[in-house]
């Protein structure tokens, strides 16, 4: 919502500006606008500079850990997904296979509907609908 926000800002005060520096090109003589221009495109330059900066630097406050979302009928997992049975009649039998630890905790994991997704690796699990390890 807060991008929408400053793309609406950005395009109304760059639509104000073209039509200010047409004015001036239109209203005064050449002189006048170039140096208008001069004076417009420095302070565009500089504000970019600092967007870009900005921009590489990352968020200002960056959120900790991940998130972590699923749709309808979906199944998603932060870590490993060791060992699971997931879907109608999945079965695991057997012994377990020992965990890893995730090796990343900052990606954010997202499954589509009925999508199965994880942030690590999925190692002796059943996937699936009557699926059997």
């Amino acid at each position: 919502m807060m991008a929408r926000t400053w793309v609406w800002v950005t395009a109304v005060v760059a639509g104000a500006g073209t039509v200010g520096m047409v004015l001036v090109a239109v209203l005064a003589d050449l002189d006048t606008a170039g140096q208008a221009a001069s004076v417009v495109g420095a302070v565009v330059t500089l504000a970019a500079l600092v967007v870009s900066v900005l921009a590489l630097s990352g968020s200002p406050t960056p959120t900790p850990g991940r998130r972590v979302r699923a749709g309808g009928g979906a199944v998603a997992a932060g870590g490993d997904i060791t060992g699971s049975a997931l879907g109608k009649n999945a079965k695991v039998t057997g012994p377990r296979t020992p965990t890893t630890p995730a090796r990343r905790t900052h990606d954010d994991i997202r499954a589509g509907r009925d999508g199965i997704a994880a942030g690590g690796d999925i190692t002796d699990s059943a996937l699936g609908e009557g699926s059997e390890r």
